[in-house]
Protein backbone atom coordinates (compact mmCIF):
# COMPACT_ATOMS: atom_id res chain seq x y z
CA UNK A 1 0.00 0.00 0.00
CA UNK A 2 1.32 3.42 -0.95
CA UNK A 3 1.47 5.67 2.11
CA UNK A 4 1.20 9.47 2.10
CA UNK A 5 4.50 11.27 2.52
CA UNK A 6 4.43 13.83 5.31
CA UNK A 7 5.39 17.30 4.13
CA UNK A 8 7.54 19.80 6.04
CA UNK A 9 5.52 21.34 8.86
CA UNK A 10 4.19 18.01 10.13
CA UNK A 11 5.33 17.65 13.78
CA UNK A 12 6.53 14.05 13.29
CA UNK A 13 9.33 15.34 11.05
CA UNK A 14 10.84 17.25 14.00
CA UNK A 15 10.64 14.44 16.58
CA UNK A 16 13.52 12.18 17.59
CA UNK A 17 12.45 8.69 16.53
CA UNK A 18 12.36 5.72 18.88
CA UNK A 19 14.26 2.45 18.57
CA UNK A 20 12.06 -0.60 17.96
CA UNK A 21 12.37 -4.35 18.48
CA UNK A 22 11.03 -7.48 16.80
CA UNK A 23 7.65 -7.04 18.52
CA UNK A 24 6.85 -3.79 16.66
CA UNK A 25 3.34 -4.38 15.23
CA UNK A 26 3.17 -5.27 11.53
CA UNK A 27 6.80 -4.29 10.90
CA UNK A 28 7.07 -6.47 7.80
CA UNK A 29 3.99 -4.83 6.29
CA UNK A 30 5.27 -1.34 7.11
CA UNK A 31 8.58 -2.11 5.39
CA UNK A 32 6.74 -3.43 2.33
CA UNK A 33 4.55 -0.30 2.28
CA UNK A 34 7.61 1.92 2.56
CA UNK A 35 9.20 0.15 -0.44
CA UNK A 36 6.00 0.69 -2.46
CA UNK A 37 5.82 4.34 -1.38
CA UNK A 38 9.47 4.93 -2.25
CA UNK A 39 9.02 3.40 -5.71
CA UNK A 40 5.81 5.35 -6.40
CA UNK A 41 7.49 8.64 -5.46
CA UNK A 42 10.66 7.82 -7.43
CA UNK A 43 12.86 8.46 -4.41
CA UNK A 44 16.04 6.75 -3.30
CA UNK A 45 15.50 6.85 0.46
CA UNK A 46 12.60 7.01 2.89
CA UNK A 47 12.59 7.29 6.68
CA UNK A 48 9.64 6.19 8.80
CA UNK A 49 8.92 9.74 10.09
CA UNK A 50 8.24 10.69 6.45
CA UNK A 51 5.26 8.33 6.52
CA UNK A 52 4.11 9.45 9.97
CA UNK A 53 5.90 6.87 12.15
CA UNK A 54 8.34 8.18 14.77
CA UNK A 55 10.47 5.03 14.72
CA UNK A 56 14.06 4.35 13.62
CA UNK A 57 13.43 2.68 10.27
CA UNK A 58 14.86 3.61 6.86
CA UNK A 59 14.73 2.05 3.40
CA UNK A 60 17.28 2.96 0.72
CA UNK A 61 17.26 1.91 -2.95
CA UNK A 62 20.17 3.26 -4.98
CA UNK A 63 19.36 1.29 -8.12
CA UNK A 64 17.86 4.49 -9.58
CA UNK A 65 21.31 6.09 -9.67
CA UNK A 66 23.16 3.00 -10.96
CA UNK A 67 23.37 4.29 -14.55
CA UNK A 68 25.67 7.06 -13.28
CA UNK A 69 27.10 5.05 -10.35
CA UNK A 70 27.22 1.37 -11.38
CA UNK A 71 28.62 0.33 -8.00
CA UNK A 72 25.11 0.85 -6.58
CA UNK A 73 23.33 -1.47 -9.05
CA UNK A 74 20.83 -3.52 -7.06
CA UNK A 75 21.64 -1.84 -3.72
CA UNK A 76 18.40 -2.02 -1.75
CA UNK A 77 18.61 -2.10 2.05
CA UNK A 78 16.55 -1.80 5.19
CA UNK A 79 18.04 -0.11 8.26
CA UNK A 80 16.39 -0.71 11.63
CA UNK A 81 17.50 1.35 14.63
CA UNK A 82 20.31 3.05 12.69
CA UNK A 83 22.67 5.40 14.45
CA UNK A 84 25.67 7.28 13.14
CA UNK A 85 28.50 6.38 15.50
CA UNK A 86 31.21 8.49 13.93
CA UNK A 87 31.59 11.13 11.23
CA UNK A 88 35.00 11.15 9.56
CA UNK A 89 35.10 14.80 8.54
CA UNK A 90 38.68 14.71 7.24
CA UNK A 91 37.09 14.74 3.78
CA UNK A 92 33.78 16.40 2.92
CA UNK A 93 31.76 16.82 -0.23
CA UNK A 94 29.20 19.42 -1.32
CA UNK A 95 26.32 18.07 -3.36
CA UNK A 96 22.75 19.03 -4.17
CA UNK A 97 20.06 17.33 -2.11
CA UNK A 98 16.30 17.19 -2.29
CA UNK A 99 13.72 15.45 -0.15
CA UNK A 100 10.31 13.88 -0.69
CA UNK A 101 9.10 15.78 2.40
CA UNK A 102 10.31 19.10 0.95
CA UNK A 103 9.05 18.98 -2.65
CA UNK A 104 10.55 21.54 -4.99
CA UNK A 105 13.44 22.46 -2.71
CA UNK A 106 16.99 21.55 -3.70
CA UNK A 107 20.09 22.91 -1.99
CA UNK A 108 23.78 22.16 -1.86
CA UNK A 109 24.80 20.51 1.41
CA UNK A 110 28.28 19.75 2.77
CA UNK A 111 28.62 16.33 4.40
CA UNK A 112 31.45 13.99 5.43
CA UNK A 113 32.21 11.40 2.75
CA UNK A 114 32.79 8.61 5.30
CA UNK A 115 30.73 7.58 8.33
CA UNK A 116 30.57 4.72 10.80
CA UNK A 117 27.05 3.40 11.31
CA UNK A 118 25.41 0.89 13.59
CA UNK A 119 22.06 -0.65 12.63
CA UNK A 120 20.05 -3.84 12.43
CA UNK A 121 18.81 -5.52 9.27
CA UNK A 122 15.35 -7.03 8.74
CA UNK A 123 16.35 -10.12 10.75
CA UNK A 124 17.50 -7.82 13.59
CA UNK A 125 21.12 -8.84 13.04
CA UNK A 126 23.47 -6.13 14.31
CA UNK A 127 25.84 -4.35 11.89
CA UNK A 128 28.62 -1.88 12.64
CA UNK A 129 30.42 -0.64 9.54
CA UNK A 130 32.16 2.21 7.79
CA UNK A 131 30.33 3.54 4.73
CA UNK A 132 31.76 5.87 2.08
CA UNK A 133 30.71 7.91 -0.91
CA UNK A 134 27.20 8.50 -2.13
CA UNK A 135 25.68 5.84 0.14
CA UNK A 136 27.19 7.66 3.14
CA UNK A 137 25.51 10.89 1.97
CA UNK A 138 22.12 9.22 1.51
CA UNK A 139 22.38 7.52 4.90
CA UNK A 140 23.22 10.83 6.60
CA UNK A 141 20.24 12.48 4.89
CA UNK A 142 17.81 9.72 5.86
CA UNK A 143 19.20 9.21 9.37
CA UNK A 144 18.82 12.98 9.95
CA UNK A 145 15.06 12.40 9.70
CA UNK A 146 15.34 10.04 12.68
CA UNK A 147 16.87 12.87 14.71
CA UNK A 148 14.15 15.37 13.77
CA UNK A 149 16.27 17.15 11.14
CA UNK A 150 15.85 17.89 7.44
CA UNK A 151 18.58 18.64 4.92
CA UNK A 152 17.84 22.38 4.87
CA UNK A 153 19.00 22.53 8.50
CA UNK A 154 22.53 22.18 7.06
CA UNK A 155 22.18 25.16 4.68
CA UNK A 156 24.17 28.23 5.77
CA UNK A 157 24.28 31.96 5.18
CA UNK A 158 22.16 33.75 2.61
CA UNK A 159 20.91 30.45 1.15
CA UNK A 160 19.36 29.65 4.55
CA UNK A 161 17.40 32.91 4.44
CA UNK A 162 16.13 32.11 0.95
CA UNK A 163 15.08 28.60 1.98
CA UNK A 164 12.97 29.90 4.89
CA UNK A 165 10.41 31.39 2.50
CA UNK A 166 10.17 28.12 0.56
CA UNK A 167 9.69 26.18 3.79
CA UNK A 168 6.91 28.57 4.85
CA UNK A 169 5.22 27.92 1.50
CA UNK A 170 5.30 24.17 2.16
CA UNK A 171 3.51 24.59 5.49
CA UNK A 172 0.76 26.53 3.65
CA UNK A 173 0.33 23.86 1.00
CA UNK A 174 1.97 25.93 -1.74
CA UNK A 175 3.76 23.13 -3.57
CA UNK A 176 3.25 20.60 -6.32
CA UNK A 177 4.32 16.97 -6.49
CA UNK A 178 3.19 13.79 -8.20
CA UNK A 179 2.90 11.54 -5.13
CA UNK A 180 0.43 11.12 -2.27
CA UNK A 181 1.10 13.53 0.61
CA UNK A 182 -0.11 14.68 4.01
CA UNK A 183 0.57 18.35 4.70
CA UNK A 184 -2.16 19.78 6.89
CA UNK A 185 -1.44 19.92 10.60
Amino acid sequence: MILPIYIYGQPVLRQVAEDIDESYPDLGQLIENMWETLAASEGIGLAAPQVGKSIRLVVIDLDLVSDDMPEYKGLKRVFINPHIEELDDTETDISEEGCLSLPGIHERVRRPTRIRVRYQDEQFQQHDEWVEGYLARVMQHEFDHLEGHVFTDHVKGLRRQLVRGKLADLTKGNFSCSYKVKWKK
